[in-house]
């Protein structure tokens, strides 16, 4: 049975005993334990079920790569699912269960896949639930999606009542690792004087130094670590961090690091979890290795572990996972483990060492000393249990298997089966990898590092990380980054490894589908190999098909073995094979430390402009936008939100209406090349546009679909103002930025997104000059300001900028001002104009006005696979230029059918409102048995000015179908509403009211 050791623990202290329950039973550790340290000392070898077949699980490792003891912690408001038991520490009242099982743990339903485990290989159930299709919706998706998942999602009621935060850093050097190699490099990256923080995703220090043993420089590693920790917390210009993960490392020095604050102290005050956002000149990288386990049968049963890990749970927690346990190894440094077995006065029944050795390395002769017994080119047959182990039956790693020479009672096996570096933080960011033949591994390749803007290395890794195992050669990576030399190490040499990727190595196909490479998701040799068969050659193909390395410990202990056993099946070399992608974060990242304080009230900030106050309290009723809140309508006390829209939109036509429009996108582009850059931006030509005159244009994707609308106006040769919808002037912003920086870097564009910078006020309505010229200040006549023009001058005062365009099809100015301004034009515009029954309009005014002109309404009119072709825009597509972003995609064929649904105009037969939404139906039915549609309505409204609903839609066919009658569905998709294809331009279709 596992249980604590009397004397040890480098890390509890026994005077201090903490009380938690697993699955409702109490039990007790100490301080200093981790969760899964305190339940190997209470002999809780069980700790969960594999996802597929619902196999026994049992704690393999002791870090960040545990595949298998993942938890749910906390209880109602603090449950959390799926935390890893190896990095939770102990508290006083701690929580946990288990998870994937019912009933219970010990008896699980589910555990009778493994009968069928014939009939469930590899990519099975991209075969199973294909037919009959009427299963689907009924059989297999109810099925699949309550199979799926490991744990239990909080309830839904649930709030999490801890804070998070995020926590911005800038330094000269940013080490990540706080082992041996990285506590190193950082006291010389403080010596050269710079800025330096330090970051170890553990509560200790040191690494596996303290655990492995040896000296440096005549003390023990423990001594020499507490000495580095010394000298580095006397440099002020050094910061340590513990609990703190490196997370991922992104282009131009960014790097993401996670910390921990009070999981290990639920009760303390402040927040839980921080996320750094770090920018650092120098990235170093020390972040050891990961063992990797060996292949063979039933190597997952509870009580079959790393070697490393039981050497932690031995020295670090006084831990021992049985009174027998039996060491099988292609390497050297399980002998440790064995040795340390002994030490702590436990019984090594046999080291199974798969390799023939001439002679014996110091390691494995000190092992011979101690009187344990060596089996050298022996291998485990399979392995004697089903919830715990309870021997194993060795036979010659040779041959096939089955020829079992003996069996051997034990309790745990320690398996080590080499290292494997962790390259993810140096994979992150485009660093390669190249295969160390001699050390069965793949490590970071110094000759192509991650690089900076500049093309220089931005990346450095040292110790184990970057594949130096031994003690002396951590010590010396470290070194080479500064002047002082290294110190010196004493410990065993180590005799090299033999590549074992399957034991026995000619294993039959019984051996093969009971050798587990992926612990969680229950991946097999066989499984892999299956794969190769069946065509799945590409590593990332193979992984999907598979799903080996897909379950939260991102392949660590499996993708090395995987890869190995893949390459094996298709006859080529490792390197050939290549790797799978690391992609961030190394392990988990809580949702709460990534959302910070936005949430509640905060989630998203709320925008308001300089007007918003006024329109506030005069009854505005408020919608979002984007991030910003515009009045709908702006209410009279007693008035229903309806009347007060008909009434805005009835005065803006006859009299005089105020539109607060500041939070119209408003994008400066300036620079020699900004024409230029326009153009590719825009469909039609930019360049050519005056300066004092405005342009209407459209912005397509590179796939050739309309994200966004808006005027541009020409401030100078150099200097273009370009209007954006209110939702997208951000979004419009960031795609600029990504174009000049990543595509079109060396043209001589600036881009400022100054939409907060400036109020805009819309004057709209037949007597909207009257009020400008009451005002005074300015020449606002038709000669001096036409129609697509702007000016600059003042008003009453006020210094403006009027631009000469309409969104509602009247007379209107657009006047923008500084935004300290903007209140005080409001009320001068509000005073002056109730001599011309000025009113202030919403945001549904503005739209049913649009909309009895005919004019698109960016995510209306469009919704992601629109292209301005189909909106009859085709005249604001530029016939002259070569090219602009979308134009090749519009040219596909999809784009140039000619059955794609058109913009149309539709007025119902009674009068009536269609409901926005709905589906033009047409004849037949699809093959799922849906009625076929052929358009939709895009905009719906009630418009005041005609008396009647109208509707603008896309229709197949529309512009050549006007004056038919289609049909819409209602919500309940039976009753039928009648509407006419007409022209979408309700409103004066010549345009004389906008251009007097």
């Amino acid at each position: 049975m596992s249980t604590r050791l009397a004397t040890g623990g480098r890390l509890i202290d026994r005077s201090k005993q903490q009380s938690f329950t697993f699955n409702g039973k109490r039990l007790t550790g100490h301080a200093g334990d981790t969760l899964a340290s305190a339940l190997l000392a209470n002999d809780q070898m069980l700790v969960g079920r594999s996802f597929k077949y619902h196999r026994p699980r049992g704690i393999v490792a002791s870090g960040g790569e545990e595949p298998n003891a993942l938890m749910g912690l906390g209880e109602g408001h603090r449950f959390e699912p799926n935390q890893r038991a190896t990095t939770t520490e102990l508290f006083d009242g701690l929580s946990a269960q288990s998870q994937n099982h019912w009933p219970s743990l010990e008896t699980d339903i589910g555990a009778v896949n493994a009968a069928f485990s014939a009939f469930l290989p590899a990519g099975f159930y991209y075969k199973t639930f294909m037919k009959p299709r009427a299963f689907w919706k009924h059989v297999y998706e109810p099925f699949i999606r309550k199979s799926a998942g490991l744990g239990r999602a909080p309830d839904a009621e649930a709030r999490d009542p801890d804070t998070y935060e995020h926590f911005h850093a800038h330094v000269d050097t940013l080490v990540v690792g706080g082992g041996l190699a990285g506590l190193e490099a950082a006291k010389r990256a403080g010596a050269a004087g710079g800025r330096v923080l330090l970051v170890e995703q553990s509560a200790q220090w040191g690494g596996r130094a303290p655990v492995d043993g040896g000296e440096i420089d005549g003390h023990s590693t423990e001594a020499h670590v507490a000495r580095l920790l010394a000298d580095l917390e006397a440099m002020e210009n050094v910061t340590l961090r513990s609990r703190c993960m490196g997370a991922g490392v992104y282009d131009h020095g960014y790097v993401l690091a996670y910390e921990r604050l009070s999981d290990h102290a639920p009760q303390a005050k402040g927040p839980r979890h921080r996320l750094w956002r770090i920018r650092a000149g120098q990235v170093i990288t020390a972040t050891g290795a990961i063992e990797r386990p060996l292949p063979f049968a039933g190597n997952d049963i509870p009580g079959v572990m790393l070697a490393s890990a039981v050497r932690d749970y031995l020295v670090n927690w006084a831990v021992s996972p049985g009174d027998r346990t039996v060491v099988v190894t292609n390497n050297d440094d399980a002998y440790r483990t064995a040795l340390a077995l002994r030490r702590a006065g436990l019984a090594v029944p046999a080291i199974i060492d798969a390799r023939v050795l001439p002679k014996d390395s110091p390691l494995m002769a000190e092992a011979r000393a101690k009187g344990i017994r060596i089996l050298q080119g022996h291998a485990i047959d399979h392995v004697i249990g089903g919830k715990r182990v309870r021997g194993v039956a060795i036979c010659s790693h040779a041959g096939e298997g089955g020829a079992v020479i003996e069996e051997i009672a034990c309790e745990a096996v320690a398996m080590s089966g080499g290292w494997s570096p962790v390259v993810h933080l140096w994979s992150h960011c485009g660093g390669k990898l190249i295969w160390d033949e001699r050390r069965v591994m793949f490590r970071p390749d110094p000759d192509q590092p991650p690089t900076g803007e500049k093309g220089q290395p931005m990346v450095t890794v040292v110790g184990a990380a970057n594949g130096a195992l031994s003690l002396q050669e951590v010590l010396d990576d470290a070194a080479r980054l500064g002047d002082e030399p290294a110190p010196q190490a004493s410990a065993e040499a180590e005799t090299p490894l033999a590549p074992v990727w399957m034991m026995p190595q000619g294993a039959s196909i019984k051996h093969r589908m009971k050798a587990w490479l992926d612990y969680q998701n229950d991946v097999k040799v066989s499984d892999v190999q299956l794969a190769a068969r069946e065509g799945f050659e590409s590593v990332e193909h193979a992984k999907r098909y598979t799903t080996l390395g897909m379950a939260t410990d991102q392949g660590k202990l499996s993708n090395i073995n995987g890869l190995a056993t893949l390459s094996g099946a298709l006859g080529a070399t490792i390197p050939e094979v290549g790797t799978t992608t690391f992609r961030p974060p190394y392990t988990p990242i809580s949702m709460g430390a990534i959302a910070g304080q936005a949430r509640a009230e905060i989630f998203q900030p709320v925008r308001e402009t300089p007007i918003h106050g006024w329109l506030d309290a005069n009854g505005a009723e408020w919608e979002p936008v984007g991030q910003w809140r515009r009045p709908y309508a702006i209410l009279r006390p007693g008035e229903s939100t309806h009347d007060a829209v008909m009434r805005e939109v009835t005065n803006t036509r006859e009299n005089l209406g105020l539109l607060d429009a500041s939070t119209l996108g408003k994008i400066v582009v300036k620079g020699p090349d900004a024409g230029k850059f326009l153009d590719m931006l825009y469909t039609n030509m930019m360049s050519t546009l005056k300066p004092g005159k405005c342009r209407y244009g459209l912005m397509c994707n590179e796939n050739g679909f309309l994200i966004d609308d808006g005027v541009v106006a020409r401030i100078d040769d150099e200097t273009f103002l370009c209007h954006t919808t209110s939702g997208g002037a951000d979004h419009i912003h960031a795609q600029m930025e990504d174009w000049l920086q990543c595509e079109w870097w060396d043209w001589l564009v600036y881009t400022a997104n100054v939409t907060e910078q400036f109020g805009q006020i819309a004057v709209v309505g037949p007597k909207a000059r009257k009020l400008l010229e009451a005002i005074g200040g300015m020449d606002v006549s038709q000669e001096s300001l036409p129609f697509m023009g702007w000016a600059e001058g003042e008003l009453g005062g006020i210094p403006v900028r009027i631009f000469r365009i309409s969104f509602s099809g009247e007379l209107s100015f657009e006047i923008a001002v500084k935004a300290g301004y903007a209140r005080q034009l409001w009320d001068l515009l509000m005073t002056v104009g109730r001599q011309f029954d000025v009113m202030p309009y919403g945001t549904e005014a503005l739209h049913i006005m649009r909309a009895e002109k005919g004019f698109i309404m960016i995510g209306d009119e469009t919704d992601g696979t629109v292209i301005p072709q189909d909106l009859g825009l085709d005249w604001a597509i530029s016939k002259k230029k070569t090219d602009y972003l979308g134009k090749r995609a519009q040219q596909r064929p999809d784009m140039t059918r000619d059955d794609r649904w058109k913009l149309v105009g539709l007025e119902t037969v009674d009068g009536s409102v269609l409901p926005d939404g709905a589906y033009a139906v047409d004849e037949g039915e699809n093959a799922n048995g849906q009625r076929n549609v052929q358009g939709r309505v895009t905009s719906s409204y009630h418009s005041p000015t005609l008396g009647r609903g109208i509707a603008m839609g896309l229709v197949r066919h529309g512009p050549d179908r006007m004056g038919e009658v289609i049909r819409f569905a209602k919500s309940d998709g039976t009753t039928m509403i009648e509407a006419r294809i007409v022209d979408p331009v309700f409103y004066d279709k010549d345009g004389e009211k906008q251009n007097v």
